[in-house]
């Protein structure tokens, strides 16, 4: 089936299913395997209609995460381009404050810069000024991603369709203007437990962070949506992702732009 031809009742279909495994903490099989032919421009619908069901709940949209911006994931799924989430509300944690493992299914977390915008910003061709200009500052952030799919047997279209495998945002308390920061050069330093687990630098996200703000602009405004003053903007990891669980500790040290930490409780289940 191609993705562009699937009906209406397809596609809600799947869409429950996704809302159905965060209300039942219970992973679903993958959309591409009930959905043989599953195309990206159908998982974005998937995907936004359960934006919709959360608008309906109260829910707020506070920005959006951009995925698959380093070049070993494309190659894994053997795609050219990276994708993109939604950030709700619910998902921001406070930095070093307890979180509840029990909110994710198959919680994994990465460093990234945060992006917070001072205008709105659309298309058609936005350029890397432009968006340099409507960034207020940037925060140090780690991204905690999750699959509502069965063991991350996800391909483009299935974690599309999962809101691009968006699971929670901790925010660092250090605001950065961005013409104070190299962000290509920028390095990380990401432990768990105290422990050093890996390193990056912004160069690992599309060469330059900033490429995935420009991308995700001229990207959402294709689809009539826009980036609004205030919203934040995740560009991508510096490192690969790492499996977390509860009485995890997590730091992301970044030069020159200080730390930010997510604390799993330990009286939860991950």
């Amino acid at each position: 089936m191609d993705g562009t031809r699937m009906n209406t009742h397809a596609r809600e279909k799947a869409a429950a299913e996704l809302l159905d495994a965060y209300a039942t903490r219970t992973p679903v099989r993958p959309p591409s395997e009930a959905l043989p032919g599953l195309g990206a421009a159908d998982a974005y619908e998937i995907q936004r209609l359960q934006v919709e069901r959360w608008l309906a709940d109260g829910a707020l949209i506070k920005g959006h995460k951009v995925g698959l911006t380093s070049a070993a994931m494309r190659r894994q799924l053997k795609v050219d381009q990276p994708d993109y989430g939604h950030l709700m509300d619910s998902m921001f944690h406070m930095d070093s404050a307890p979180i509840d493992p029990g909110l994710f299914l198959q919680p994994r977390i990465e460093p990234e810069f945060a992006f917070v915008l001072k205008r709105p910003l659309e298309g058609p061709g936005v350029t890397a000024a432009e968006a340099a200009a409507a960034v207020d500052f940037v925060l140090p952030a780690l991204e905690i991603i999750d699959s509502r799919i069965e063991d991350w047997r996800i391909t483009l279209a299935d974690t599309v369709a999962d809101n691009a495998s968006s699971g929670g945002v901790v925010l660092g308390a250090t605001p950065v203007r961005l013409d104070a920061i190299d962000l290509a050069s920028t390095p990380c330093l990401l432990y768990r437990n105290g422990e050093l687990t890996d390193t990056g630098a912004g160069a690992a996200v599309l060469g330059n962070p900033l490429n995935a703000l420009v991308w995700l602009a001229n990207t959402l405004t294709t689809l009539g949506i826009g980036l609004k003053a205030g919203h934040i903007v995740l560009p991508g990891s510096l490192t690969a992702a790492l499996p977390v669980a509860a009485g995890d500790v997590v730091t992301a040290a970044f030069a020159g732009l200080g730390t930010v930490t997510a604390v799993f409780s330990k009286e939860y289940p991950c």
